[in-house]
């Protein structure tokens, strides 16, 4: 008989929209059967499968028998790992910046605080100074602060330094743990050679704190940082991973972000960059449509949900 050849596609299955359309594409009910004969390492790769009958040799006694014969096939590695920092990294929202930020309004005695739900709503709007901006003129500047634009710029800018100043203790500390298996993804990119850089709306003296005392000083000279004001438009607006890519000198299109939000997600997909979300905290129930995949975490074996190989499958998702 004519061998039957099924190629797919192990980023398309593990991501949450359906299986696009495609002839020699096969469900998955039909591969779980098969799934213990493929190896962690090949998880994210693309696999071809092909379904034969072929005669056993004499020593089987001359019987036929159809077997599963599984091949990789790898596509080009990413050229960079781009990662954003609050809620990818470290999930900092909740019991990070917000708690930084609460400390920074008690001592100003500015008689605000936000409690998890605010905060979490808050969150929509990206950067810390222009979160504090929009929270005080829809609700009303403090009796303390100042009257005039500019004195409220340098107002804001004042208190937000000090809640850095608050947040960055915190991670000196090692209060806030990395997630599941950011340091191991991290490895493999510079093990493999792609470039790795965070890229984020908070401020870069906070971001560089993560990366130097929770990953440590010999990835962090590895890895590449942008953040806070280095951009006039943060996130939505894509201009942070346009940014990343001219200075890395990397095709958009070759580069593979890890996002947590919604609008994470957009600025990464307005780049042309392919977009894994790793759920947090705050944004588990936000509408990821528009991700290559989604995940409730990196992690590590034996709790890994994905690595490298998988980040590479989805720069060719298919194999002929």
């Amino acid at each position: 008989m004519a061998s039957m050849a099924v190629c797919y596609s192990l980023a398309t299955l593990s991501s949450t929209k359906p299986l696009l359309s495609h002839k020699n594409t096969t469900s998955i009910a039909n591969l779980k059967s098969h799934e213990r004969t493929l190896q962690s390492s090949l998880v994210g790769t693309n696999i071809a499968i092909s379904k034969t009958t072929r005669p056993l040799s004499s020593k089987r006694l001359g019987t036929s028998s159809s077997e599963i014969i599984c091949s990789a096939s790898a596509s080009p590695l990413p050229s960079a790992l781009l990662f954003d920092c609050d809620g990818v990294l470290v999930d900092t929202e909740k019991d990070g910046h917000r708690i930084s930020f609460n400390d920074t309004f008690k001592e100003k005695e500015l008689g605000v605080t936000w409690d998890v739900d605010l905060y979490g709503e808050l969150l929509k709007i990206g950067g810390g100074k222009e979160r504090m901006t929009a929270y005080f003129n829809k609700t009303g500047w403090p009796e303390n602060a100042p009257k005039s634009e500019e004195e409220r710029k340098a107002f804001i800018a004042s208190l937000h330094k000090r809640k850095t100043e608050l947040f960055m203790a915190l991670i000196e500390k090692k209060l806030l743990p990395l997630r599941p298996g950011v340091a191991k993804l991290i490895d493999q990119a510079l093990a493999g050679g792609v470039k790795v850089a965070v890229c984020s709306t908070s401020n870069e003296k906070a971001v560089s704190a993560i990366v130097t005392f929770l990953l440590g000083p010999e990835r962090a000279e590895k890895i590449k940082i942008f953040a806070g004001d280095v951009v006039p438009r943060k996130k939505p607006d894509p201009a942070i991973y346009v940014l990343a890519a001219n200075t890395l000198g990397v095709d958009p299109s070759s580069c593979v972000v890890i996002e947590d939000s919604g609008i994470g997600l957009a600025a990464a997909k307005a780049a042309g960059m392919k977009c894994i979300v790793t759920k947090s905290g705050y944004t588990a129930n936000e509408d990821f449509l528009n991700a290559d995949a989604v995940f409730d975490f990196i992690g590590d074996p034996p709790e890994e949900r994905f690595d490298l190989a998988f980040c590479r499958s989805l720069l060719k998702q298919y194999v002929s």
